[in-house]
C-alpha cells in the first residue's frame, strides 16, 4: 500500500483547503494512507501573530449570528494519521534545526515506523527544517513541494532571510516542484522540476448559483483582510458606487488584521468571519464578487480560491491586475481594474454580466480539485522510482504546466 507522509501548511482541523484536497485526492486516487504532519511555527512571533491568536479565541465563542473564523474540518479519515509537532517560535535562528532535534524525536519515530510500512512517498507544503530532516533522514523516498504560495514574501527581516533559505534549500533537494502560479522566477534554477497546477475548488460541494438581481446590489468579498488588502481602492468603489448607485452596498466578510487607513464611506459593511458553509451562503447574495488586492511581491504568485468559488457560483468578479488574475482580463466574468481605479464604467459591466448554465456547469468541472490534481498521477504512479529518482524524463515532460 503506498503511504504518504505530508507536511502541511495549515492545521488539521481547519476548514478544506488545497492541502486537505489533495490529501483526499491522493487517498482516493492510490488507496494510499496519509500522514499528516501539522505546521509549527516557523518565524519569530509578531503582534500579527498575537492578533491571529486573539482572533481565533474570539471565534471559538458563541455569537448571536453563529459565526466562527474556521469549521471542525467535515472530512472523516480513518486512513489518516495526524502529527502535532512540537516545537519554540525559533526557526529562524540559525541553530534553531539542531536545538530542536530533541523535541522532534517523538515526531521523527512516528515518520519512521510510518514509511516502514510500505511504499512512501513525502510532500512538502511549506518548507521547515523539520520537512529537511525528516528527507534526510530518509533520503530513498521521493519527494515533492507544492509550493502554493510564496512563503519568503508573507515574512519579514531574518524570518524572510530564514524561509527563502530553507525553500532553497527544499527545493534542491525535492525531486519535483509543484506551483500554484505561472510567477516562478525563484525556481529558475530548477525549471526541470517545475510543473504547474493551479487551484480550484470544492465543486462536488459548492451550493447552486442564485438568479441574481440588480436590485439593491450587493459587490461582495469573502476572506481575510490583511496588509495585502486594498483598501484605497476599495473606498473608491464605494464613492463612485454612492454616486451611481446609492442603493448599493460593499460587503466586506473576514478578520481584519490590516484596519482601513480611513473612515470608510457608509454604503462599506464589514461582516465577522464566518464558517466556509456560511461564506458560501453569503456568496450567493453577491452581485458581483471583489478581489481588492495590491500588487507587492506577496501577491504576485497567488492564484485566489475566491475567484473560483465567485465563477462557479456566476458572480462576475471584479478584481485588480495582480497575480493569476492578470492572465485572465480575456476569460468569461472577469474584470480587471488598474491602478487609474475608475471604477464607473466597471460597476455597470460588472453587474450586467451573466452566465449560462451550461458555461457555469462546465466552469465547475474543469476547475474541481479532482480535474487539478489529475495532472500529478504520473508523478506518483511512475515517474520516480523507490530510490527518488526518475524512471524516464521524457515521460515527464508531456504534463509540465498542466492544470491550467
Amino acid at each position: 500500500m503506498m503511504r504518504l507522509v505530508y507536511f502541511s501548511p495549515v492545521p488539521w482541523h481547519s476548514f478544506a483547503q488545497r492541502p486537505h484536497q489533495f490529501v483526499q485526492w491522493f487517498h482516493q486516487q492510490f488507496k494510499a494512507r496519509v500522514l499528516w504532519v501539522d505546521p509549527y511555527p516557523t518565524r519569530l512571533p509578531g503582534v500579527v501573530d498575537v492578533k491571529r491568536v486573539l482572533a481565533a479565541k474570539m471565534a471559538q465563542k458563541p455569537r448571536s449570528c453563529s459565526t466562527v473564523k474556521t469549521q471542525e474540518n467535515p472530512l472523516k479519515a480513518d486512513w489518516l494519521s495526524l502529527v502535532e509537532v512540537a516545537a519554540l517560535p525559533i526557526e529562524p535562528l540559525p541553530a534553531s534545526g539542531y536545538l530542536h532535534q530533541w523535541m522532534w524525536r517523538k515526531t521523527m519515530a512516528e515518520i519512521d515506523s510510518f514509511v516502514a510500512g510500505g511504499r512512501a512517498q513525502i510532500v512538502v507544503g511549506k518548507p521547515s527544517k523539520l520537512a529537511l530532516q525528516a528527507m534526510a533522514r530518509h533520503p530513498e523516498l521521493p519527494s515533492l513541494y507544492d509550493a502554493m504560495d510564496d512563503f519568503p514574501a508573507f515574512y519579514e527581516g531574518i524570518s524572510s532571510k530564514a524561509m527563502e533559505f530553507t525553500e532553497r534549500h527544499l527545493a534542491g533537494r525535492v525531486n519535483k516542484i509543484v506551483v500554484s502560479s505561472s510567477a516562478v522566477s525563484r525556481f529558475s534554477a530548477h525549471e526541470d522540476k517545475l510543473s504547474l497546477i493551479l487551484n480550484a475548488c470544492d465543486s462536488d460541494n459548492l451550493p447552486p448559483a442564485l438568479p441574481r438581481s440588480i436590485q439593491a446590489p450587493v459587490y461582495g468579498y469573502v476572506g481575510t483582510i490583511g496588509h495585502w488588502f486594498d483598501w484605497e481602492a476599495v473606498v473608491s468603489l464605494a464613492s463612485s458606487l454612492s454616486i451611481s448607485d446609492p442603493q448599493a452596498r460593499v460587503r466586506l466578510i473576514g478578520p481584519v488584521f490590516t484596519p482601513p487607513p480611513c473612515a470608510l464611506p457608509d454604503n462599506v459593511q464589514i461582516l465577522p468571519a464566518c464558517s466556509h458553509a456560511e461564506a458560501m451562503r453569503a456568496m450567493q447574495k453577491f452581485s458581483v464578487g471583489l478581489i481588492p488586492f495590491k500588487r507587492k511581491l506577496l501577491t504576485a504568485s497567488v492564484d485566489p480560491i475566491k475567484y473560483y468559488e465567485y465563477r462557479s457560483l456566476g458572480i462576475p468578479v471584479l478584481s485588480s491586475n495582480f497575480g493569476e488574475m492578470s492572465l485572465r482580463a480575456e476569460e468569461e466574468g472577469v474584470f480587471l481594474y488598474d491602478e487609474c481605479r475608475d471604477f464607473s464604467s466597471l460597476l455597470k459591466t460588472c453587474l450586467l454580466h451573466r452566465s449560462s448554465a451550461e458555461s457555469l456547469a462546465q466552469f465547475r468541472v474543469n476547475n474541481s480539485w479532482q480535474a487539478r490534481f489529475a495532472g500529478l498521477v504520473p508523478l506518483f504512479d511512475a515517474g520516480i522510482d523507490q530510490r527518488g529518482r526518475r524512471r524516464s524524463t521524457a515521460k515527464l515532460e508531456h504534463f509540465s504546466w498542466q492544470g491550467a
